[in-house]
């Protein structure tokens, strides 16, 4: 028996088998979640649909783009009556900044794409939230989960603006838990340390990035996605039931690095 066995989760933004958020439904698919995915448009669709055929239990694969509220409310309601009005887990892989806005210099950020950073990497984990905490609630309590990078804190290079969101996001993480702590649901951020995904490979000198944290941090090496994925299984579980708020690091120890 896994430690999610017949527990029902959602696992919003992925993109493709390198996504984190793939890892993470495939670890909480082994521990026994029964899951619900989205995808954003039907260019993504056949991509989502194939991961969700080769889970061994049953995956709920439905359209949602999270910046529209009305197909985040539709796709809250499917999922919800698919998994009989309850959710235990909601999983937020989501971020997006426009190319332009990644290189360069921070203060040459165009207006539009510093709205659209925040909205996508920050705001939409609010909607989501929103949304699931009735079924939470139903369910006697939940766990959320986003995914963050230490450039919320430091500055990294060509990083930009995404830095700025992932530091909203990490507040907006705090600010929920407050408010969805009388209802037994945390809420925590995963800080991962540099993974090859799609989404890394817009940032300029990503392949430096991650000769430097391996030649740098503690544990001389760079971290895994399943490495990330068993963190999240960890608090979409009872084990992690007293832990809220909180931004945790697998990132082989590179945030406690000064020089």
């Amino acid at each position: 028996m896994g430690v999610l066995d017949g527990k029902k989760g959602v696992v919003l933004g992925i993109a493709n088998s390198r996504s984190i958020g793939w890892h993470i439904a495939r670890a909480a698919n082994n521990a026994g979640a029964h899951l619900a995915f989205n995808y954003q448009n039907e260019r993504l669709e056949d991509g989502v649909r194939k991961l969700a055929d080769s889970l061994s239990n049953p995956v709920a694969v439905l359209p949602c783009d999270l910046t529209d509220d009305k197909q985040v409310d539709r796709f809250f309601e499917e999922a919800g009556a698919g998994f009989d009005g309850q959710l235990d887990f909601l999983v937020h892989s989501v971020a997006f900044a426009n190319r332009e806005d990644l290189d360069g210099r921070f203060v040459d950020t165009s207006r539009d794409g510093f709205r659209l950073a925040l909205e996508v990497s920050c705001f939409t984990l609010v909607a989501a939230a929103k949304r699931a905490l009735p079924l939470m609630q139903a369910s006697g309590g939940g766990s959320i989960i986003t995914l963050s990078y230490y450039g919320a804190e430091k500055v990294v290079r060509n990083y930009n603006i995404m830095g700025v969101a992932k530091a909203a996001l990490e507040c907006t993480v705090r600010y929920l838990s407050a408010d969805l702590g009388p209802d037994n649901v945390r809420v925590n951020a995963i800080s991962a340390g540099p993974i090859k995904t799609l989404a890394a490979r817009g940032i300029s000198g990503f392949g430096e990035i991650l000769k430097v944290v391996e030649e740098k941090t503690p544990l001389r090496r760079n971290i895994t996605p399943d490495e990330v994925a068993r963190t999240a299984v960890f608090l979409s579980s009872g084990e992690g039931g007293g832990i809220t708020g909180e931004t945790i690091y697998v990132d082989a120890g590179y945030h406690v690095l000064g020089l």
